[in-house]
């Protein structure tokens, strides 16, 4: 009996962290290259109390055993990079890659952190950076008297400045790419950072080796799927629900089995 309690507290527990999961997708909805998680979860170990195959006299066996799971547990929170959808900004330092790849940003430790988040701008010295200030890598200067700036495909940064009728190349961006980009671990403000089980960055020019393009002035939106979280939320609820049930019948039958004596 008291299997069935602990098994079904595993259950709410997992159900209460799948809830917070959805929340954070939820709750990343609007954030410029946000990707959404997804809970992966594993059954517990089984108690077995009679072997498959084990013999039932001298000339048979036991067809099929008799285990029961003790629960469940979380097992990982998966990150979807599918791709987000577009939205036209027309700022010119705002950037999205269409199809694999991350942008390299230059964090404060002197790591590099990567990010599909290509809102930029330049700070007092004209370098690119991120909202927070992160400098893009390469670094790339703009210069002060720029008048336009110009952001190929392929990562080429022009600049049109006074007195001059053609622009100037000031800089190419790089992306970086991972065997198993699922493996990123995420640290906020839109950035990811390398793991043993990403493997080590691939870096290269856009376009080129299965790395995507650049658009220039469109930002790549968040990929959750609100509908889906909604449907996974009532899902996540129901199954809590449930659980709880399970714990008050087991509750029950022990009070039950306490009462014979009476």
């Amino acid at each position: 009996m008291l299997r069935s309690l602990f098994s079904a507290a595993t259950g709410m527990e997992a159900q209460t962290i799948r809830i917070s999961v959805i929340a954070n997708n939820l709750a990343n909805v609007s954030t410029t290259g946000f990707k959404s998680s997804r809970t992966e979860f594993q059954d517990l170990l089984y108690q077995s109390l009679r072997s498959a195959g084990s013999p039932s006299s001298s000339d048979t066996e036991v067809p099929t055993g008799l285990e029961i799971g003790l629960g469940t547990r979380p097992a990982s929170t998966h990150k979807i990079f599918i791709q987000g959808d577009f939205q036209l900004t027309g700022n010119e330092l705002d950037i999205a890659i269409e199809g694999q790849g991350f942008f390299q940003i230059l964090q404060p430790n002197g790591d590099t952190g990567y990010t599909r988040a290509g809102a930029f701008s330049t700070d007092s010295d004209g370098a690119i950076v991120t909202p927070d200030g992160y400098k893009l890598q390469p670094e790339i200067t703009i210069p002060s008297d720029t008048l336009s700036i110009t952001i190929g495909a392929d990562g080429t940064v022009s600049v049109l400045q006074p007195g001059s009728s053609t622009p100037s190349t000031v800089g190419n961006i790089e992306l970086s790419d991972f065997a198993n980009e699922a493996g990123l671990k995420a640290i906020g403000k839109n950035l990811f950072i390398e793991t043993d089980a990403s493997g080590s960055p691939t870096n290269g020019t856009p376009g080129e080796d299965g790395l995507g393009t650049l658009a220039q002035g469109f930002l790549e939106m968040s990929n959750v799927n609100i509908v889906q979280e909604m449907v996974d939320m009532i899902t996540a609820q129901r199954a809590y629900e449930i659980n709880s049930e399970a714990i008050k019948t087991s509750d029950e039958m022990l009070q039950i089995a306490a009462n014979i004596v009476r």
